[in-house]
């Protein structure tokens, strides 16, 4: 299912650089990506906590404590449903959404909404008032 969901983002991206696909409402598109930006940065936090989970251990010296240790390991990393690899396949597909939602912004307005917001967010950095 997950990978289906990602397939189609990416065919949505594939289609708006193509375009043959963007949201026509400016507000739609901008709240969309604000909400992409959130959820891509939630999701990164969230892989630094959930690289935690591959220090697994203590399980004690018996027999079958290093077999526990190798099921909780890779539940945690190392194959395709871990908890790593499906928070970096779930941003993925956030990063296509947001990809959709620029295009649109860019297409609507007529301009690089991208570099614009990269632009003022230096600006700030440097003190210029807005």
């Amino acid at each position: 299912m997950a990978e289906q969901v990602a397939s189609q983002w990416r065919k949505f991206a594939d289609q708006a650089k193509a375009g043959e696909l963007y949201l026509d409402s400016e507000p739609a598109a901008r709240e969309c990506l604000t909400a992409c930006d959130n959820l891509i940065r939630e999701y990164s936090d969230l892989l630094v906590v959930a690289q935690r989970a591959q220090r697994v251990g203590g399980f004690g010296d018996f027999g079958i404590a290093d077999e526990l240790r190798d099921v909780f390991l890779d539940q945690a990393t190392g194959n395709a449903n871990s908890i790593d690899a499906v928070i970096l396949e779930t941003i993925n597909v956030v990063k296509d959404m947001r990809e959709v939602m620029l295009i649109s912004l860019n297409r609507i307005t007529g301009q690089d909404t991208d570099q614009g917001d990269q632009i003022s967010s230096a600006a700030s950095d440097l003190g210029a008032s807005e």
